[in-house]
């Protein structure tokens, strides 16, 4: 195998098992408050971007529409998110962030921070400034020929 080859499956492997770890850490802390991995990121969408149409949050969270739907019914549920119907296009329909969802996300938040800085405290501020966009370029590459 040549030089170039065994640079991207090393960069592959690399980026996998680095991905895993982190995720690890923010997996286990989110687990404490007793959600997914995609609760957590369907509510921390909705917290920071506010209401959104349920068929465009699967495209944000990387997850298909359909989980989707199961995930915002489990949020409404725990009450942390509520479903709008838009009163122009009663097709569309919006989740929202309620008021204890809202509350929950400002009292864990901090935390969660902190655990992935903690996750990523490998890298200097400046390592992890280039690491973000190195990846963003990656990323980017990837899925434009991914089309």
């Amino acid at each position: 195998m040549d030089r170039v080859n065994n640079d991207a499956l090393h960069l592959f492997v690399t980026l996998s098992r680095a991905s895993q770890w982190v995720h690890a850490h923010s997996d286990k802390a989110i687990r404490q408050y007793g959600l997914t991995r995609t609760e957590f990121g369907v509510l921390e969408l909705l917290y920071h971007k506010g209401r959104q149409p349920i068929q465009q949050i699967g495209s944000k969270v990387l997850m298909s529409s359909g989980n989707i739907t199961y995930i915002v019914d489990k949020l409404e549920q725990k009450h942390f998110v509520t479903r709008n119907t838009c009163k122009e296009d009663r097709r569309l329909v919006y989740a929202e962030i309620t008021e204890k969802g809202r509350q929950f996300m400002e009292d864990v938040f901090p935390h969660h921070t902190e655990v992935i800085e903690k996750a990523v405290g490998g890298l200097s501020h400046e390592e992890r400034e280039i690491a973000s966009q190195l990846l963003k370029k990656l990323g980017k590459f990837a899925e434009d020929g991914f089309k």
